[in-house]
């Protein structure tokens, strides 16, 4: 059930993406841009898009540059927080969960993704000859995955 919940999730995310439309800083709502701006005080490189009834703001923060995405609903609040993450930042419920079921696998790519109260991390994991893309709950349980 948690999985087709996901699923429903990105898939209607990854609709809305048709939709987007880009638009200047001057344009999103003040609630939303106090809201950000109060949340994200040191973020750089801000892009902002309208998606369906939702606004995103993707930003770099720190001295790496890290990613983020943020959507926001029409009334500010704070919907969906994707974060680039390093390897050393997973729980470690999640880092045992890859080494019992992805042996010989190194981490590359991972992302932090909170919606409300719910935490999930999206690993890119490769070996030689495998890349799977491995989506974990914050007790490292496996909720999705799929080779790429």
């Amino acid at each position: 059930m948690k999985n087709l919940i996901l699923t429903i999730s990105i898939l209607g995310l990854s609709l809305t993406n048709i939709s987007a439309q880009d638009i200047h800083q001057n344009e999103v709502p003040s609630v939303i841009l106090n809201n950000f701006q109060k949340s994200f005080p040191k973020a750089a490189d801000i892009d902002w898009e309208i998606k369906g009834n939702l606004y995103e703001v993707e930003f770099e923060t720190g001295l790496l540059g890290d990613d983020h995405k943020v959507l926001y609903s029409r009334d500010g609040k704070l919907v969906r927080h994707e974060e680039e993450i390093s390897k050393s930042n997973l729980p470690k419920s999640v880092v045992t969960s890859i080494n019992k079921s992805f042996s010989g696998y190194r981490i590359d790519d991972v992302k932090k993704i909170t919606e409300g109260r719910k935490v999930i991390y999206n690993v890119e994991l490769k070996n030689r000859s495998q890349e799977w893309k491995v989506v974990f709950d914050a007790q490292g349980r496996i909720l999705q995955k799929r080779e790429d």
